[in-house]
């Protein structure tokens, strides 16, 4: 009886787990390459404009400061929270950077450390909001996001702000060789994020932080300090893309980047990071934004009109999210049957 127990057993079906995973380690590795390579061939049949030399630095040049502000993102996202300050903390250092650089009378080195000090108090104020005060992140950054933009507001009084050292449009629109200069700097963040993800403890702690953190709390990880140092670092790098879109316009104008937090929090998903933390690799979210900027310029080249693009985008990120929820439900699910079968052939 039972030999013949252990042969039922023996033979349950095995759960299709492995296809299940294969799927969604398929989508996450590549599925945004296939979008991309699909939006390129898209835009490229329907507009001859898209695939002239002009038109793609144009793409890398607007993607630079989109792919900056995506890396700080990206952390918070792994951490479980999440940043709405990003587009206001870009307004507010370049108006900084220009008062100091005009009414002050400071060099661009001395403004532009100045504007980095700035974006690293914002994210300072919302590390503490979220990790001391246990402020809800989406709470906490969405008060940062009116707060921080009144300010910019403040201090231009709603006028914008010009009269730059010519040397300063260098780093906006100048050129390293034949690589536009914010692009350099755009790939010296990325590698920067991918190096402290994937070769620190600090970046171990994040994917920790995100997936459980009170767990994470317990094992001894200083969960407040690393929460706190990961709004800061996005803050900083929020700047960094608040300085260079300054020296491409030329001018700072309090209103500049107003919903850019949308886009940057779409190529975050896009790339494959959990919306929840604690999940999602790296090298996906250098592909999610491009798609976010190949979309945008194929969209104006299509002369696509800016409320359907806004439209358009919203749609992009709920599918994202929505298809995120999807594979996280799909690999739980999954994983609990696989447990389920195991426990059961053991007996």
């Amino acid at each position: 009886m039972q030999m013949a127990e252990t042969k039922e057993q023996l033979d349950l079906p095995v759960p299709k787990a492995d296809k299940m995973f294969n799927l969604q380690s398929f989508v996450t590795k590549y599925g945004m390459a296939v979008v991309l390579v699909g939006l390129i061939v898209f835009f490229s049949i329907f507009s001859e404009f898209f695939l002239t030399q002009q038109n793609l630095t144009n793409v890398f040049r607007q993607v630079a400061m989109l792919g900056i502000a995506t890396v700080g993102m990206t952390l918070v996202v792994l951490t479980g929270g999440i940043d709405l300050s990003v587009g206001s903390t870009i307004a507010l250092v370049g108006v900084v950077v220009a008062i100091a650089m005009t009414a002050l009378g400071l060099d661009i080195y001395s403004a532009g450390a100045l504007g980095l000090v700035v974006g690293a108090t914002v994210g300072l104020i919302n590390g503490t909001a979220v990790a001391i005060f246990s402020i809800p992140p989406l709470i906490a950054t969405l008060a940062m996001l009116t707060a921080v933009r009144g300010v910019a507001y403040i201090l231009t009084g709603g006028l914008p702000v010009y009269g730059f050292p010519k040397e300063f449009s260098y780093l906006g629109r100048g050129m390293v060789g034949y690589v536009p200069v914010p692009v350099t700097i755009m790939f010296a963040v990325i590698i920067i994020g991918w190096l402290i993800l994937n070769r620190t403890r600090y970046g171990r702690f994040i994917y920790a932080i995100g997936g459980n953190l009170e767990a994470a709390r317990l094992s001894g990880i200083p969960v407040k300090f690393n929460l706190i140092i990961t709004y800061v670092i996005a803050g900083v790098f929020s700047a960094i893309a608040g300085i260079i879109m300054l020296s491409r316009l030329n001018s700072a104008q309090p209103n500049v980047a107003t919903g850019f937090e949308m886009d940057v929090i779409t190529a975050v998903v896009l790339g494959g990071i959990s919306i929840s933390g604690g999940e999602g690799r790296f090298t996906g979210v250098v592909f999610g934004i491009f798609v976010i900027g190949v979309l945008s310029n194929g969209m104006i080249l299509l002369n696509v009109q800016d409320y359907w693009q806004l439209v358009i985008k919203g749609m992009v990120l709920m599918l994202a999210v929505g298809l995120d929820q999807y594979y996280t439900r799909l690999s739980h699910r999954a994983a609990q049957r696989v447990q389920a079968a195991s426990l059961s052939q053991g007996k």
